[in-house]
């Protein structure tokens, strides 16, 4: 059994594939299948199965496109309620593949269609744990209460987690690979080790839900202070469970505009492009999500502030970007809202403040300093004591209880997330100085 890991860092997201005898299957694919194809082709493979450990939230898988190109099986737990054609996996089913016995486990938690694929082969065991056991933690499980059409609470998945972690994994050894969907720095857990694998032993000794603790203490730690849910996770649920169309095509479909100089009125313009760059001029209506490379959390950013369905053009910096951010906002399903892609002519008309750091730290009492920080951060300590203080997912709904009377003054930690905050306040109080303090933050921490 040869097991390779696809990283998707932007996203924080883990997807495998698992060679034996000329066969291969691949877990929780990420959109784009092609990666895993080359893969299959460089080892003379053939996909053979597929298998999905839950329906995502973070991201659209390929399950199905694969399928249909591949052949192969897609494997997913009865309990989903798949709307695709598929094998039902769960607890006592079993599929063989060349050397490899890929086995089901039930873990409910994350939520009540979690499954852990368990491969054997001879003594080497790995599991497959998708967001029921993370390296250092365990999957968040309040994605189901107010996402998608899926639903269940929280507390209920809490207490199922708690049984999962106490009883699914007895029996099966300590030196099994554990080989989780995400890593530190996904939304899907809140404690999670840059470690991209583990053992189940060091799982045991070192992760804090494998700890000897009651019910309700676990239940406790498990929901406190958890990240945000973004508006693109519940979308992603509903487009897993009924199957993504093939990506390629969506892509395609998308009208690429050279040299614009302005866009109809009223329209959403994601401008992807470096924060100096916007400000030197943009288009009415721009948020400024930059995507320089993959440390930009781009698609959570834009899957946060963008609800589903909800129409935008795409701004890039060059020509040369075009492949790279289609492939990116295609990853969270958001490729068919396109109105287009463009690239801007010299001819686009706003610009943006420049904020004056030194008169700032004179005058601070002439500003309204806005906090868009998450409210688990500011939790921690604030870094102005009179900022108000808005999620910068929630800002769009909730910039109207801002005070506009004075110049406004952005930031966050560390000077990304402040670009796209104060652009969406630029077009909410036209009239109003709106500053993105930038990086200029780190000197106040």
């Amino acid at each position: 059994m040869k097991i390779k890991q696809f990283n998707d860092k932007p996203l924080a997201h883990y997807s495998y594939a698992i060679l034996s005898e000329g066969k291969m299957a691949v877990v929780d694919p990420g959109r784009n299948p092609l990666q895993y194809y080359r893969y299959a082709e460089e080892h003379n493979a053939k996909i053979v199965a597929v298998f999905e450990t839950h329906p995502h939230a973070d991201f659209v898988s390929s399950h199905c496109q694969i399928h249909e190109q591949t052949g192969a099986t897609i494997y997913v737990s009865k309990l989903l309620g798949a709307d695709y054609e598929h094998q039902s996996f769960d607890d006592g089913d079993s599929v063989e593949m060349g050397a490899v016995t890929f086995k089901a486990i039930n873990t409910p938690g994350h939520s009540p269609d979690s499954i852990t694929v368990v491969a054997e082969d001879g003594k080497k065991t790995a599991l497959f744990t998708g967001d029921t056991l993370f390296i250092g933690d365990v999957g968040r499980p309040d994605l189901r209460e107010k996402v998608g059409n899926m639903k269940a609470k929280r507390v209920e998945l809490a207490k199922e987690m708690y049984h999962t972690i106490q009883n699914k994994f007895n029996g099966l050894p300590d030196d099994a690979i554990v080989y989780p969907a995400h890593g530190a720095g996904s939304l899907c857990g809140k404690n999670m080790s840059t470690d991209s694998s583990s053992t189940l032993g060091n799982e045991r000794k070192y992760n804090w839900a494998f700890r000897e603790q009651t019910e309700e203490k676990f239940v406790e730690t498990i929901l406190k202070d958890q990240p945000f849910i973004p508006h693109y996770f519940g979308f992603n649920v509903d487009v897993n469970k009924e199957g993504a169309e093939n990506v390629q095509k969506t892509k395609a479909a998308v009208k690429l505009h050279l040299m614009v100089g302005s866009v109809e009125n009223g329209t959403t313009v994601i401008d992807s492009r470096d924060g100096d760059k916007y400000k030197k001029g943009h288009l009415p209506n721009s948020i400024n999500i930059m995507a320089r490379g993959e440390d930009d959390k781009y698609e959570t950013w834009l899957g946060a502030i963008v609800k589903p369905n909800e129409p935008f053009f795409l701004v890039v910096d060059s020509i040369t970007d075009v492949r790279e951010l289609l492939e990116r906002t295609a990853k969270i399903g958001y490729e068919k809202q396109l109105k287009g892609v463009l690239t801007l002519s010299d001819t686009v008309s706003r610009k943006s403040d420049k904020f004056d750091l030194k008169d700032f730290k004179k005058h601070r009492e002439n500003y309204t300093i806005v906090d868009i920080r998450n409210d688990s951060e500011v939790v921690e300590g604030k870094v102005f004591e009179d900022a108000v203080t808005i999620p910068l997912n929630e800002l769009r709904e909730k910039a109207g209880e801002i005070p506009a009377e004075k110049p406004i003054v952005v930031h966050c930690a560390a000077g990304y997330r402040s670009a796209a905050g104060s652009s969406i306040l630029e077009n909410k109080f036209p009239e109003t100085p709106i500053y993105d303090m930038s990086d200029d933050i780190k000197k106040f921490r």
